[in-house]
């Protein structure tokens, strides 16, 4: 497939939450083939279809370091978090340069629709339970960002507004 590009903020499409997943069916599967393309070329462990101007609940997650290793994910929702979070420095590519410490629950549930357009229940744990949330977070128009103080968050956009 193809390596497709990002948007970069403070791209309105990026605070749009994204439309419902109708059917898993081969324009999807291709979605997500880009999507893992574009993944793997940044590298990165997560990728959610608005970063590349796609309106759809779409998102991929690294699973391994293998390339191809990626569970891809429709109309994802988390259905239980755990109680014990965990800190990770997060950064996105529609934001390059600048990153933040965000703390999110260590361990997620998961419903999705699978490649085949199965309901299918997923646990991830640590980096990919972070990656998986961040991901949602980008579906529903957030940036991991907007997880900050206010102060934090004008610190960060401040200093990628110089970088860019």
């Amino acid at each position: 497939m193809a390596v497709q590009p990002i948007l970069r903020w403070p791209d309105r499409r990026l605070r749009v939450p994204a439309g419902e997943v109708a059917t898993v069916d081969s324009e999807v599967r291709a979605i997500w083939d880009d999507m893992v393309d574009t993944m793997e070329a940044m590298p990165g462990v997560g990728l959610a279809a608005p970063q590349i101007g796609v309106g759809l609940r779409l998102a991929v997650v690294a699973t391994s370091p293998a390339r191809g290793g990626a569970v891809r994910l429709a109309n994802p929702e988390i259905l239980h978090a755990s109680v014990k979070l965990r800190e990770h420095e997060e950064a996105s590519p529609c934001l390059p340069g600048v990153s933040a410490v965000i703390e999110r629950p260590r361990a997620v549930t998961v419903r999705y629709l699978d490649e085949s357009g199965a309901p299918t229940e997923r646990d991830f744990v640590e980096i990919e339970a972070t990656s998986v949330q961040h991901q949602i977070d980008h579906l529903a128009g957030r940036m991991y960002f907007d997880r900050l103080s206010k102060v934090k968050r004008d610190m960060l956009l401040r200093r990628a507004r110089k970088l860019s």
